[in-house]
């Protein structure tokens, strides 16, 4: 059975996170904060998702304003879905649902590094994150 593309179809929390568990992301997210994961899956305006028959196998959730900018914020897919172009194919669908002058941002996870640049992404060097628990200097 071919890999099915959603654009927006809904899906659970329970869903988003054992995705993300079988994708190796979760170790970089809050997946024990209930709350928190129920506000990424709610408050997502782009989620592309990947399905294998009934089976989430992969997701691209993305922050946007569809216009100038789009924070790929979660690409995940299940390892053992991986290496099938699975990823690249969440990545062109969220592109195709922006505006031509919206660019796509992400932030690489460290095992990924190289894997931006190889399918046509620029590394950015200014890049600046204030964690929650940290504030401005003022």
């Amino acid at each position: 059975m071919p890999i099915e593309y959603q654009i927006n179809k809904p899906i659970s929390v329970d869903q988003f996170i054992d995705v993300l568990k079988r994708s190796s992301l979760a170790e970089r997210r809050p997946v024990d904060d209930r709350a928190c994961m129920e506000g990424m899956v709610a408050n997502s305006p782009l989620m592309i998702s990947a399905w294998d028959g009934d089976k989430l196998v992969g997701v691209a959730r993305s922050l946007t304003d569809f216009s100038y900018a789009c924070y790929l914020s979660d690409l995940a897919v299940d390892r053992d879905y991986q290496r099938r172009g699975i990823g690249v194919q969440l990545q062109i669908l969220t592109q195709a649902q922006l505006g031509e002058k919206c660019s796509l941002i992400l932030l690489a996870a460290p095992a990924a590094q190289d894997y931006y640049g190889h399918i046509g992404f620029t590394a950015h060097p200014r890049a600046w994150i204030l964690a929650r628990n940290e504030r401005l200097i003022v």
